[in-house]
């Protein structure tokens, strides 16, 4: 059983995981399909008339059911099961528990259905349920408190918010980042990207969760993008996004569809966003940077666990608009340091482990070197030999441009062609 660790611990945190956690930061930037054709009759408005009302909208309160479906062509792996393994303990003590974490319940939807129930009450106050067959996970936010509850793990994760001070801008988010995977949250991300490397047109309009919209088409003008569109349904009324959208550049169905099935702009009761640890709950304390103490974990039912594994740091940007890809060094350098299991950095990766990796990436080669590439149907990923990950919503050959790029920067840099990384 020891020799498979290696291999289970490659399945389980090595691309695949590294791309889902960039496809789930990319859900920030897209979501789904507002049925075109037969829309109710619509006063007309151009795209930058419908962008200002978004931009402009005042209304802070709703609730609401939103349906999210992922289908990002993820490969289902031998052995790997589903990426929250071990969110409850798993066996053989391999990764821990993560609790109730917001960022490890958010890696979940990045496959299949989900229902959400959400309530917004200002910038202040909003609630996120995601609701399971047999179980259910919330994050509630209210005032400096951010409360993560998940019911079949029992475990609550308590953020306590900086102090903001008097007169500086109040943060864009909460701790967590569910809340990107909400319409709203989505639209905001995606007008981010509208410059001279986006077409924007106003494409019909839309009944969506009984409300009349508008709809707002948003295509990529940049070749390498894997994105073919992305289309907003925007409530007509209050100009509140409802729905999105993203189609690959490849067809077929939507990578990620999100949207009210039901919504009230009603102002949610105030107890809806109240919470207290239920008994006998394992609570995990956060506190961030300027928020008292340094974070600590304090589980009650005596037990421990690791502190949970991030991604590597020392990111770097490549490109612009669409075509922007991430830049990240892996620590150890080498196709090969991604079959080592992250808890254990003693742990050798095994040539098995390699050839299984290998199995599901296509090697290319560059100006940069060689490298393989590992595909899904909307973020792609290139891991050189010599330990660099680029990745992006780009296809193979805009990630072999970037990875061209990068190595030709170095070389300037240096000026001796070393590449002074």
């Amino acid at each position: 059983m020891a020799q498979n660790r290696p291999m289970k611990r490659a399945l389980r945190y090595a691309v695949p995981a590294t791309v889902a956690g960039a496809a789930i930061a990319t859900v920030g930037l897209v979501p789904a399909l507002a049925t075109s054709g037969g829309g109710p009759d619509l006063p007309k408005i151009t795209a930058e008339e419908l962008i200002t009302r978004i931009a402009s909208s005042e209304t802070e309160s709703l609730s609401g059911t939103v349906k999210i479906t992922t289908d990002l062509g993820l490969p289902a792996l031998p052995g790997a099961g589903s990426f929250d393994a071990g969110r409850h303990g798993g066996s053989g003590g391999e990764g821990g528990t993560e609790g109730a974490d917001p960022q490890a319940k958010l890696m979940e939807l990045a496959s299949g259905t989900h229902i959400l129930r959400v309530a917004v009450d200002g910038p202040d106050r909003q609630r996120l349920s995601v609701v399971e067959e047999a179980a259910e996970y919330s994050l509630v936010h209210n005032g400096k408190d951010v409360w993560a509850y998940d019911s079949a793990a029992n475990a609550v994760h308590h953020t306590v918010l900086p102090e903001v001070p008097e007169g500086a801008a109040a943060p864009e988010e909460s701790p967590g980042g569910l809340e990107k995977i909400t319409p709203r949250k989505a639209a905001q991300e995606v007008l981010k990207a509208v410059d001279d490397t986006t077409s924007v047109t106003v494409d019909g309009t839309a009944k969506v969760a009984g409300q009349d919209a508008y709809q707002l088409l948003i295509r990529p003008r940049q070749s390498d993008s894997t994105v073919g569109s992305v289309r907003i349904a925007v409530d007509a009324d209050s100009g509140v996004p409802l729905k999105f959208t993203l189609t690959p550049r490849d067809g077929g169905k939507a990578v990620v569809d999100v949207g009210f099935t039901e919504v009230d702009f009603a102002k949610p009761a105030a107890d809806t966003f109240e919470f207290t640890p239920p008994k006998g709950a394992e609570v995990t304390e956060e506190r961030p940077t300027g928020a008292g103490d340094v974070s600590r974990r304090e589980p009650h039912d005596g037990g421990e666990r690791n502190a949970n594994q991030g991604l590597p740091s020392g990111l770097e940007v490549i490109g612009r608009g669409w075509d922007t890809v991430a830049e990240i060094r892996l620590p150890g350098g080498g196709r090969a340091d991604l079959a080592k299991g992250p808890n254990d950095p003693k742990d050798a990766g095994t040539p098995e482990a390699e050839k299984l990796l290998d199995g599901f990436t296509d090697e290319v080669t560059g100006d940069f070197g060689t490298g393989r590439v590992f595909t899904t149907r909307l973020v792609n990923a290139l891991i050189t030999d010599d330990g660099t990950v680029y990745v992006g919503a780009v296809t193979k050959e805009g990630l072999v441009k970037a990875a061209d790029a990068a190595e030709k920067a170095g070389r300037s840099d240096t000026g001796d062609g070393s590449t002074g990384r």
